[in-house]
């Protein structure tokens, strides 16, 4: 599916392009994609020189729930001191995180094709190999009163600019957790898994990034909120957002 674009972007941007074949879900159950992605950026970092690649001027990127492994791989680079720093990171319309599923663009755009709302969270069950009731996790149920009060300084409709509230958005009531259903649900909560829900020491030292949105997708606010944060801590990002856009348009 992918070869003509990865060709595609070779030729345009005159670049090597190395795509990985990880394993796939729900047959090899998450982390085995994130791994099998952070094994082969590792790998490419030490040989790139073998490539004929500059090893400072290394780029990764990702689309969709490639978005999330691109994202979670940059996070998990930035601490390690044996390997050379990435030069950026690219993120196409990613999913950063299931803490709350009814922003903004979750309400406006939840039976919007191809990535309906119900759909998103059906996928990310099956990545994560639970098997839950999705009506508790868009009540919000399966956040704890304390990771609530963590995330609500990084995942919140208050840091959604206006213009993208305009199309429709009411506040959701607050229902309280269920316990059984907050501990089985942790590792969604990991930033490997929800990238967006990084401690702040992890995104201050990340690389130069760029963003895509587009206005109609679920996942619109989730690079939203990414790109504040990111700003926040002063990090250089370039965002594109196509206001004609749906996820999956590359």
């Amino acid at each position: 599916v992918y070869e003509r674009m990865c060709c595609y972007i070779c030729r345009k941007t005159n670049s090597v392009v190395v795509c990985v074949g990880y394993r796939l879900a729900p047959e090899h159950p998450f982390p085995a994609q994130f791994e099998d992605c952070l094994t082969a950026a590792i790998h490419f970092l030490r040989t790139a020189q073998d490539h004929g690649v500059d090893p400072s001027r290394i780029v990764i990127c990702g689309d969709s729930s490639g978005g999330t492994l691109t994202a979670a791989v940059a996070q998990a680079l930035v601490n390690r001191r044996d390997l050379p720093k990435l030069r950026a990171q690219i993120l196409i319309y990613p999913f950063l995180q299931c803490a709350d599923l009814n922003l903004p663009s979750y309400q406006q755009n939840e039976r919007v094709p191809v990535l309906l709302k119900e759909r998103t969270l059906v996928f990310g069950l099956k990545y994560a190999n639970k098997d839950l009731c999705i009506e508790e996790m868009f009540k919000g149920c399966h956040v704890s009163e304390d990771r609530r009060l963590k995330y609500q300084k990084w995942v919140s409709p208050d840091y959604i600019p206006h213009e993208f509230k305009t199309r429709g958005y009411k506040p959701s009531p607050t229902y309280p957790p269920l316990k059984q259903i907050c501990e089985m649900i942790e590792s969604m909560l990991d930033p490997v898994f929800s990238p967006l829900l990084a401690e702040d020491s992890v995104i201050a030292q990340l690389p130069e990034t760029f963003i895509l949105t587009c206005e109609f997708d679920v996942l619109r606010d989730d690079g939203l909120l990414y790109k504040k944060r990111l700003e926040d801590h002063g990090i250089r990002v370039t965002w594109c957002h196509l206001q004609e856009g749906f996820h999956g348009t590359l």
